[in-house]
């Protein structure tokens, strides 16, 4: 990649993709040159204020585009990530990567014989909470985390596993390093037609557990995450930006018992979406691994599939 621009485009400008338009548009190393939605109105409104053309039809922007985010709901996501793909662009894609394995496999397949960036949206890998654990974590033997939400309407196309467990999915199996051994798996159904509130415990081969609750029928969000490991306990809040992690010290407490030393950070709430964004446009210039691979976007497909499969989904 020469020192010239990066020339980007958003696919899919509703909710969530104005704020990828947004980040395109403020980044440095990225020339903002077009938006994409299949309602021209919405599409003609964010291009607007950005000043650049909106368009209705994705294939119009092959040749147009080095790289796009594809913000479209996750049954459309493998149909227009292929051809962005097949056409050498480098692609963010949000998560969850696709709706089946098979076409997350296809996709993980293209991006590689063509040497491409293909990068998904598990925005919690750049919560700073998260980022700040790169040094701390070793060997975890027990992870539990719960990510609990209201309703939102604009997460209800898949079941609650899809739309939110799998943020914690693809972070754990991040943290463990290892393949899975056994899922075991509830949930119900509450207020919509799939899933609403889900657990799963998840045995590593290297005898981590997981124990993971996601629920989108609370009446408060919470999003915390607690790993053990053999010499420390640490906490981390998604929501409030804050990790704390308590390990062994100098000492004794009591007569065999370790001294507990801890140790915790609040962080300013930042833009994970810009640091992700702007992440992704750095594995491009530097033709680096991205932070979220599309190999990592399809393994927590595979867990979280599989955990929807025991749901009977």
């Amino acid at each position: 990649m020469s020192k010239n621009k990066i020339r980007t485009a958003v696919i899919g400008v509703g909710y969530l993709g104005k704020f990828h338009t947004q980040k395109y548009a403020q980044i440095d190393s990225s020339e903002l040159v077009a938006v994409c939605d299949a309602s021209l109105e919405i599409a003609q409104a964010i291009a607007d204020e950005h000043s650049v053309p909106a368009f209705t039809d994705y294939h119009e922007l092959i040749g147009k585009v080095d790289a796009v985010s594809i913000v479209v709901p996750t049954q459309k996501h493998h149909e227009v990530a292929k051809v962005f793909l097949e056409n050498n662009i480098h692609v963010l894609l949000e998560k969850p990567i696709t709706s089946t394995v098979e076409e997350a496999e296809e996709l993980v397949k293209i991006a590689e014989e063509n040497r491409l960036i293909f990068q998904i949206g598990h925005l919690e890998r750049f919560n700073p909470a998260v980022l700040a654990l790169e040094d701390e974590l070793d060997k975890p033997l027990f992870i539990e985390s719960n990510r609990i939400a209201p309703f939102n309407p604009r997460g209800a196309d898949v079941n609650v596993i899809l739309d939110l467990m799998i943020h914690d999915i693809d972070i754990i199996l991040d943290f463990a390093k290892s393949p899975v051994k056994h899922i075991d798996a509830d949930g119900v159904a509450v207020i919509s037609k799939g899933i609403d509130i889900a657990n799963a415990r998840i045995t590593f081969e290297s005898g981590c557990v997981a124990n993971v609750t996601a629920s989108r029928v609370s009446i408060k969000s919470e999003r915390i995450m607690r790993i053990f490991q053999h010499d420390a306990y640490i906490s981390i809040d998604f929501q409030n930006k804050k990790l704390a992690i308590h390990e062994k010290g100098d000492g004794e407490m009591y007569p065999g018992i370790a001294n507990i030393e801890s140790n915790e950070r609040t962080f300013d709430q930042g833009d994970a979406l810009y640091s992700e964004i702007e992440s992704f446009l750095h594995s491009i210039e530097t033709d680096s691994p991205p932070v979220v691979s599309g190999k990592a976007g399809l393994l927590a497909l595979q867990t979280a599939t599989k955990i929807s499969e025991l749901l009977g989904l």
